[in-house]
């Protein structure tokens, strides 16, 4: 569901915009950035919870040669519902040649 929603405060009605996925990466993205001082490669997956996102990013930490040698991470953000930055976690380190992250 998309569009505005209706909460009630106070007998007052309020409305507001929930935040898209798309919104919801940027923002994401702009958190590791400034986090890390990385910028993400990639998008591994997004999904939205009762009170609002979580998005797995991927990013280079380490450049080498040959670039199949580089060192990757995965990062999982977890924004609220208004893209306000709730947790973020390195959850995998891995070589860019592997097919997936070392568990």
């Amino acid at each position: 569901m998309t569009g505005p929603t209706r909460s009630q405060g106070n007998g007052h009605a309020a409305t507001r915009q929930r935040m898209s996925g798309s919104q919801a990466v940027d923002l994401a993205r702009r958190h590791l950035r400034e986090l890390t001082g990385n910028e993400c490669e990639s998008v591994s997956s997004i999904q939205r919870g009762r009170d609002g996102w979580s998005v797995q990013l991927e990013t280079v930490e380490l450049e080498r040669i040959p670039r199949t040698t580089d060192i990757l991470a995965s990062y999982l953000i977890e924004l609220d519902e208004r893209g306000e930055l709730m947790s973020y976690e390195r959850v995998a380190r891995y070589y860019r040649n592997q097919a997936t992250p070392a568990e």
